[in-house]
């Protein structure tokens, strides 16, 4: 999953590294995220897994990729634009067995594959479903997979291949409920997945040192004082670059390999930072929000405890103004 430019990552090159690394294919959420990864792996290999409306039918057709269907009304205009442009468009067909979001009916399903599958224009590469608590739940989770497998059975009693079945997010490989293929999400980047390791770290440069003075304040708002002289510095990185506002006065950041409290309000392009006790801090230290530094480390989900959040938005929030850097890859 590289959807969301990988989670904060960059896809393309995440893309490259988890096709290089032997991943079967890619899988995005929209069609202009699939545009932007169709030179690296053959374009039926990258699934556009959001929601398409019929108008957006010749796009999807267009492009190659496979696409997600979910009802008659996509399919048919799917068909349609693929049969004017003379190609057969992969279509996944996404069944909702208790997500409750996107996906076709299980009792709907057979029709809506039976007209994909008989479609000239079009060609069943998949059959899919998304779990709604692989991580928390795993009784309503097994109850999924058998809403899934009894559609299997039916697809095949009817003599419909389903193309890839697949159905295991992060939570749900681990778990081992999975079918042809997995569809590693979260756990990818090394998050919120027992005995994986974080892929990213996140990293600005102080650019001020200073001593507030007793009494005084620090950011908008004047929502922290100094009760002491204390060193403040002053970080090139705001919430425009992921640092939720919510972090306020909330949480550490690493320099010098010491744990540093954020103080005052997060700006747009910066924050503050009360470094007493941290030996020699001068204007081009390094500040670590996510990641290690000495023997400190700060994890994306501790990032999201101090920001009323969940780790997946604190990774896809980092803004793209802010630098990837790849060293493994240099």
């Amino acid at each position: 999953m590289v959807k969301a430019n990988a989670y904060g990552h960059g896809a393309r090159a995440v893309a490259r590294a988890a096709l290089d690394a032997g991943a079967w294919g890619l899988a995005v959420s929209t069609l202009e995220e699939a545009g932007e990864l169709r030179d690296l792996c053959p374009p039926e290999r990258i699934l556009a897994m959001g929601g398409l409306l019929p108008g957006d039918a010749g796009f999807a057709a267009a492009t190659g990729v496979a696409v997600t269907c979910f009802s008659l009304d996509v399919a048919r205009a799917l068909a349609a634009a693929a049969q004017e442009r003379g190609v057969a468009v992969p279509v996944h067909l996404k069944v909702d067995t208790g997500m409750g979001r996107l996906g076709v009916q299980p009792e709907a399903a057979l029709e809506l594959a039976r007209f994909v599958a008989g479609a000239g224009s079009l060609r069943l590469a998949g059959v899919f479903t998304h779990f709604a608590a692989s991580d928390t739940d795993p009784e309503f989770t097994a109850q999924q997979a058998d809403r899934f497998r009894r559609l299997l059975g039916q697809l095949e009693e009817a003599g419909i291949n389903p193309g890839l079945r697949h159905a295991g997010n992060t939570g749900g490989a681990l778990r081992g409920v999975s079918f042809d293929a997995v569809r590693l999400g979260i756990g990818l980047y090394g998050c919120e997945a027992p005995g994986t390791k974080p892929a990213l770290q996140l990293r600005a440069l102080l650019v001020q040192v200073k001593t507030v003075e007793p009494g005084e304040s620090v950011g908008y708002g004047r929502t922290w004082r100094a009760e002491r002289a204390t060193p403040v510095a002053t970080v090139t990185l705001g919430y425009a670059d992921g640092v939720f506002r919510a972090r306020g006065n909330r949480g550490d950041v690493l320099v010098r390999g010491r744990r540093a409290r954020l103080i005052g309000r997060v700006s747009m392009d910066m924050v503050t930072l009360d470094v007493s006790g941290i030996p020699d801090v001068r204007p081009g230290d390094v500040a670590t929000f996510i990641g290690a530094d000495g023997e400190e480390r700060i994890t994306a989900e501790a990032v999201a405890e101090w920001s009323d959040t969940i780790s997946y938005e604190v990774l896809t929030a980092i803004g793209r103004r802010v630098e990837r850097r790849y060293p493994l890859a240099e």
